[in-house]
């Protein structure tokens, strides 16, 4: 399964949200190319009807477009199906990846969540009937999706993702339990930070900005780095916006800052700047001058 699936959904989507009514943005998407994705390369094939011929179809040359290992999981998977269905299958697959990587996103959830119901042990097609859904903001069938991933391949990074989920639905102690789940898990830094950028979001939903900004700072994500990565212009991002909400004008020019300079088109960092108004500086305290007595 091609892994640059995952990677594409978890940049394009999700990170910074600021979807309560309290928000003064919508939910920033960050600059820059996205990761270049595995080419499938179609190739159209002609239905067989197998009543007519009373044989076995030859290979559907659809399956081409599906690496052999999939291929092969889904045919293993759907045990009942005929041989021909089986290559129906396998096409399908096809179409949904192509569909998804045109950004055809009710499409690919389309075709591959009802893939997923006829194969639902194949890793390949939960995970991207569950990115699928994700991007078109199904949170339920992309959640449901991603979890069965999750418990059949025992790979917890998109677990962030089934927060995000569980925090589009309004169920906060299922975020809070899957973000324990995903802290045993020792997942990398890039899951964990987003991990912790849903908490914090899930936090300022319900008005507890401090402890949104605590779940942020207490982790080092408020550090300026010589070369931030896009998790930490994320990180800077939230920070900036939960200051500016909670009244705290320096601290947000701060974050928002550390984001504009290294990559002053990040998000809409220019327009949140320009609207806190100039940087003020310090008054200097005048010095009294003593009368001296005659």
């Amino acid at each position: 399964m091609p892994k640059s699936w995952g990677s594409v959904a978890r940049r394009g989507a999700h990170l910074v949200k600021s979807e309560s009514p309290k928000a003064k943005t919508p939910p920033p998407v960050p600059s820059g190319p996205q990761e270049p994705q595995d080419e499938w390369i179609r190739v159209d094939g002609v239905d067989i009807d197998i009543s007519e011929t009373g044989t076995t179809p030859a290979r559907h040359k659809a399956a081409l477009e599906v690496p052999g290992d999939v291929a092969t999981a889904i045919r293993r998977s759907a045990v009942t199906a005929t041989a021909y269905r089986k290559e129906r299958l396998v096409e399908q697959m096809g179409k949904a990846a192509e569909a998804y990587s045109r950004n055809r996103f009710e499409e690919a959830a389309r075709l591959s969540g009802r893939l997923a119901d006829e194969v639902p042990t194949v890793e390949a097609v939960r995970e991207l009937a569950g990115l699928s859904a994700y991007r078109c903001e199904r949170w339920r069938p992309a959640g449901r999706h991603l979890e069965e991933y999750r418990k059949i391949t025992s790979d917890a990074q998109y677990i962030p993702l089934e927060m995000d989920c569980q925090r589009g639905m309004g169920r906060v102690r299922s975020i809070t339990s899957l973000f324990e789940t995903l802290r045993q898990e020792s997942p990398s830094p890039d899951v964990l930070a987003e991990a912790r950028l849903v908490m914090a979001g899930s936090l300022a939903d319900r008005g507890k900005i401090a402890e949104a900004i605590e779940v942020l700072e207490s982790n080092g994500a408020g550090k300026p780095r010589r070369n931030p990565s896009d998790r930490h212009l994320r990180q800077w991002y939230l920070l900036g916006d939960l200051y500016d909400r909670s009244g705290d004008v320096p601290r947000a020019r701060e974050y928002f800052s550390l984001v504009a300079v290294a990559d002053p088109g990040a998000y809409d960092v220019t327009s949140r700047l320009r609207d806190l108004g100039p940087k003020r500086s310090p008054r200097t305290k005048r010095k009294s001058v003593s009368k001296k007595r005659p």
